[in-house]
């Protein structure tokens, strides 16, 4: 009698043993799924402590200045403002490309001389030394091949026009002859106007402090969003000390934005006016996302006009999946990080 009641009590504990096991084994999945769906942040990874610990990242930062010769950045500075450089002389290359709205002009289309309006949305100027390719399609090779293109298409007028309205002004007479040895030329007024744009860096973001090893700078929320940039994949095209810039990436790599937009335009084919290569149809130059939480709006054809509308687009064409709310915003509160200093309008 006493082993049968031994046995029904041994028999009674495996059963409570086995109900508890099954009890937590339900607790746990059930605090598993609750984490896949709740938007809590991850611990995020911290680059390591060391002074140059952003070279194991994917993005590197702005060096806080640079060096160039001063009088020719004053000098291109002037230029960049005159609008002695366009045929109708009212617009200059400041005209679109405002020190104060994050070196472009937040219009989905640019007008330039005589009401002319630009095929695409103007890209900021701002860290545009950074960049391996210039336009949207990656037209020109060199800033000082873009500069000579842009003011005869954008600006309406002919070098020997603009050389001889500038030939024509004494102190530009004056400056010419104190930098340059033969004065007013054509190269010389591209270089000083290159010279110029290479100065207009955005350095010391708080991004940039943290990659320098300010921890403290982001809030959790922001070095979550990295984290999330990251793991999916944004920094594949996005990286670099311009977080692009530096490479040509189909618009539409999974799905057809374009046909999903409607109303495609030569502009849309991207490269492919520059290759007539069927494999550039719809590539760009992927564009910087340095200060994007100010150059809005976005994209070549300036049709969006968020941070958040425009990682969705991203995510939907580019990786072919729909990123949780949660995560959309934690993003654009990294990107918001990457504006840095402006450059300051001397004139």
């Amino acid at each position: 009698m006493r082993f049968d009641r031994l046995d029904r009590l041994f028999q009674r504990l495996r059963r409570w043993i086995a109900l508890l096991g099954l009890i937590g084994t339900a607790i746990l999945i059930a605090l598993w799924w609750q984490q896949l769906q709740s938007p809590q942040m991850a611990m995020p990874i911290l680059p390591d402590p060391t002074p140059t610990s952003w070279q194991n990242e994917p993005i590197q930062p702005i060096p806080l200045q640079v060096t160039l010769d001063n009088n020719k950045v004053k000098l291109g500075e002037k230029l960049f403002a005159d609008t002695r450089l366009s045929i109708d002389q009212q617009v200059s290359c400041l005209s679109c490309h405002r020190l104060d709205l994050g070196g472009a002009d937040r219009q989905a289309r640019s007008f330039g001389a005589t009401g002319v309006q630009t095929q695409v949305n103007t890209p900021t100027v701002f860290n545009v030394a950074y960049n391996f390719r210039f336009n949207w399609n990656g037209r020109f090779e060199t800033l000082e091949a873009q500069i000579e293109g842009l003011v005869q298409n954008v600006m309406g007028i002919s070098w020997e026009q603009a050389i001889r309205r500038l030939q024509q002004a004494p102190d530009y007479v004056q400056l010419f002859k104190a930098i340059y040895a033969d004065g007013i030329t054509l190269g010389n007024v591209i270089d000083a106007i290159a010279v110029y744009e290479r100065s207009l860096i955005t350095p010391d973001s708080r991004f940039d402090q943290f990659l320098r090893g300010n921890y403290t700078v982001l809030t959790a929320e922001e070095q979550e969003g990295y984290r999330l940039f990251k793991s999916y994949g944004c920094g594949s095209c996005h990286q670099g000390m311009n977080v692009g810039g530096n490479l040509f990436q189909k618009f539409g790599v999974v799905g057809n934005y374009f046909t999903d937009r409607g109303n495609i335009t030569p502009a849309d084919y991207g490269r492919y006016n520059m290759t007539g290569s069927e494999n550039d149809r719809f590539v760009f130059r992927v564009p910087s996302l340095r200060n994007v939480e100010i150059t809005a709006p976005y994209f070549h054809d300036g049709s969006v006009q968020t941070l958040e509308q425009a990682i969705d687009v991203m995510a939907k064409y580019q990786l072919g999946r729909p990123l949780p709310p949660e995560h959309v915003r934690r993003i654009a509160q990294f990107l918001d990080t990457l504006t840095g200093e402006a450059p300051k309008d001397e004139l």
